[in-house]
């Protein structure tokens, strides 16, 4: 097990090395220019020369991406062009604000997920059944910016129950008048992961209940629930799969839900930075989101393998 583990931790290091490359050439292909963002309509070619040399940005791209990669071993994010403050102390504080709700939302998500498949796939083909595929193709269809946009009509335009957006004055703490700021923006974000869970769990339940080896437990005289506890070990790998996509997703995929509800996470300071130009910024949030991809992968993967040891490789 620990060889295997060392294997796929070894082969993770060409992967973020392809990041850092795609993340540095990104900012690149986009158009525009940073510096302009920066400097008024009139300004002199002396002076946008002089700004771009303090940035670096007039050396040759694979010296900048040296240097750039040089200083991210050294935890070194760059200096955002936009605010003139570092980006790790800037993405920091957007993570954990954005960790709030993107786990909040996963809990509740997952638990709704797996209870209502779990349901679907033990009474495949009744109405408890069809209600569960209906709540998953909701969850796989309605836009979450439009869910957001919903609630916020109903329960804070019409009827006055929670705050529209924001963390509050205080930030976030355990009263509820603090408290009440999270409930749209996590309910918003997990209805997809609510939805795609639901799916897969009934499906592979629903498969697992025909098999041979849940006949002969049956055959044998154990008990439903001891049953079930051999399907959910059964089933778990694939539901943890997608878990771990899901939950890379509400962190990186909550751009438009921050937005909506004016969340201070990644997802809003990475919009403020595409409309600023913001490159290192930009470089910096996508970079971090992507390695927390790539890592949430390797931990699933390691998961998997502890729970059914045919998925070991090497």
């Amino acid at each position: 097990m620990l060889r295997a583990a060392g294997l796929r931790l070894l082969a993770v290091i060409p992967i973020v090395l392809g990041v850092t490359m795609i993340c540095f050439v990104l900012m690149f292909v986009a158009p525009g220019d940073p510096i302009q963002t920066l400097l008024p309509d009139n300004a002199s070619p002396e002076v946008i020369a002089l700004l771009r040399h303090h940035y670096g940005l007039d050396r040759p791209l694979p010296v900048q991406y040296l240097v750039w990669l040089g200083h991210l071993l050294q935890g070194d994010l760059g200096t955002s062009i936009g605010t003139g403050r570092p980006v790790a102390g800037e993405l920091g504080a957007a993570i954990g604000n954005t960790a709030i709700i993107a786990i909040g939302a996963a809990i509740i998500g997952f638990s709704i997920g797996i209870g209502c498949g779990l349901l679907a796939g033990v009474h495949r083909g009744g109405w408890i059944d069809r209600i569960a595929s209906a709540f998953a193709l909701c969850g796989l269809s309605v836009p979450q910016y439009w869910l957001g946009i919903v609630l916020v009509i109903l329960f804070s335009v019409t009827l006055n129950w929670l705050p529209a957006m924001g963390m509050g004055p205080r930030g976030l703490s355990w009263h509820w008048q603090e408290l009440r700021n999270l409930v749209m923006p996590i309910a918003t974000l997990s209805l997809i992961p609510a939805g795609i869970v639901t799916r897969i769990t009934r499906d592979r339940v629903a498969e697992l209940l025909r098999q041979d080896f849940v006949r002969t437990l049956r055959a044998q005289g154990l008990a439903g629930h001891a049953i079930l506890r051999h399907v959910l070990k059964n089933a778990a790998p694939p539901i943890l799969a997608v878990m771990g996509l899901q939950l890379g997703y509400l962190f990186g995929g909550s751009i438009l839900v921050e937005t909506v509800f004016n969340w201070p996470g990644v997802g809003f300071l990475m919009s403020n930075a595409i409309l600023r130009r913001d490159q290192p910024m930009l470089q910096g949030t996508i970079l971090v989101l992507a390695l927390g991809f790539v890592f949430l992968n390797l931990l699933v993967d390691l998961l998997q393998s502890g729970i059914d040891p045919r998925m070991r490789r090497g």
